[in-house]
């Protein structure tokens, strides 16, 4: 997939961080994966790290949600994520395969939440349905 979240925690060390990444666009991942985009004003915000670490303790099943992970970190950025979703210091947004914001928080979400918010979307519900089917 385009990023797993093994990727991004590494990324996430060191000055890199802030200028050096390479993201799809939410139009490369629209019907594809789920974008979870973390904003914060500094890479230095911790965070950003807890928000990450926090997704990875369950990588398989963000994997198996197609969930990507997207960061960014800088107000004097002016990048077409914070232009189209305007957050504000630290912000955790799930966009749906649809393209749509499905959650927004301005805090750190656990992986647990996450799945829970996801596994109650239809298109999420469809899939697991196709699965079953094809077994």
């Amino acid at each position: 997939m385009f990023k797993p979240i093994s990727m991004a925690l590494a990324l996430c060390a060191g000055p890199a961080f802030a200028t050096d990444i390479s993201q799809p666009s939410l139009e490369d991942l629209l019907w594809v994966a789920r974008p979870v985009v973390v904003f914060t004003d500094t890479p230095n915000d911790p965070r950003l790290a807890q928000q990450l670490e926090m997704l990875a303790e369950e990588e398989a099943e963000m994997e198996d949600r197609d969930v990507v992970i997207l960061t960014d970190v800088g107000t004097d950025m002016k990048s077409d994520l914070r232009v189209a979703l305007r957050p504000r210091g630290f912000t955790f947004v799930l966009i749906g395969k649809d393209g749509e914001v499905k959650y927004r928080k301005p805090r750190p979400v656990t992986a647990r939440e996450l799945e829970r918010v996801i596994d109650k979307m239809p298109m999420r519900r469809q899939e697991i349905e196709l699965r079953k089917e094809a077994r």
